[in-house]
């Protein structure tokens, strides 16, 4: 798998131009929202960038905090650091906004300022949230069990985009329920310390969907995949990863120091 190895040192963006209150409020709005348009996108840099001047890198990143401002009221966005542990890869940025095109308006822009001229993308995995699926046909204990507080303050990220066969969408609903219910009791010891996002990307991209990840448990991590590749849900899986991008969350300011050096 591309990026197998990978560690991602993660910045969380908030956009807003009006106080610190209503950021946060629209960023959990549409992290929590059905209909959001999420955007990975992967950038590498140049050699170029590595050998200009520390202080003129240093001055080039801060066009990526002008640049959030100016989005800030169309898009929230995470950024996370592959450089040292991705030979393909420096740079992941995650995007969710209303409207897809918000996303590659930043995105292109971004690749416009003293910072992105430098880089290049060399990946991107698209996808939409919707509600859920299979859940409301679960039984009243699962669903119980589901609703555990995810874990917070996390110290590591893993996204895993997934591929399904055909057989899978020209298999029965009440046959899909039954495995993805079989598919959730195997996460269940996992809800307190792994935290995770689904993104449906059929049409939208190569992929069907994208999972992402928050743990400070890679163990436990390590082990929830383990179960889910022993369920039948998993013979339909016909990509897992490929890349896989597994990282760590930090600050901004750190994030981009690590950047400007």
């Amino acid at each position: 798998m591309r990026y197998l190895s990978t560690v991602i040192l993660s910045l969380t963006f908030v956009f807003s131009t009006v106080g610190h209150v209503k950021a946060e409020a629209d960023r959990e709005k549409l992290l929590k929202e059905a209909g959001v348009y999420a955007t990975f996108a992967v950038f590498k840099a140049s050699e170029q960038w590595w050998h200009v001047e520390p202080h003129t890198r240093a001055l080039a990143t801060t066009d990526v905090k002008k640049l959030l401002t100016t989005y800030g009221d169309k898009l929230t966005a995470d950024m996370y650091l592959l450089r040292g542990l991705s030979e393909r890869a420096d740079i992941l940025i995650r995007i969710h906004s209303k409207e897809m095109v918000h996303n590659q308006n930043f995105l292109v822009d971004m690749m416009a300022t003293g910072f992105g001229k430098y880089f290049t993308q060399v990946n991107a995995f698209n996808g939409i949230t919707k509600a859920l699926n299979y859940v409301p046909n679960f039984p009243d204990e699962l669903k119980t069990e589901l609703k555990t507080p995810p874990p917070q303050g996390s110290t590591y990220v893993v996204v895993v985009p997934i591929q399904k066969d055909a057989e899978w969408w020209t298999t029965s609903q009440d046959a899909r329920i039954r495995m993805m219910k079989e598919h959730t009791d195997a996460t269940v010891a996992y809800l307190k310390t792994v935290k995770r996002k689904l993104y449906h990307s059929s049409g939208l991209d190569d992929w069907d969907f994208i999972t992402y990840f928050e743990t400070s448990e890679l163990s436990d991590f390590n082990n929830l995949v383990t179960g889910l590749l022993q369920v039948k849900e998993n013979r339909h899986n016909r990509t897992f990863g490929s890349p896989l991008l597994l990282g760590t969350i930090r600050p901004l300011d750190e994030i981009l120091e690590i950047l400007a050096r």
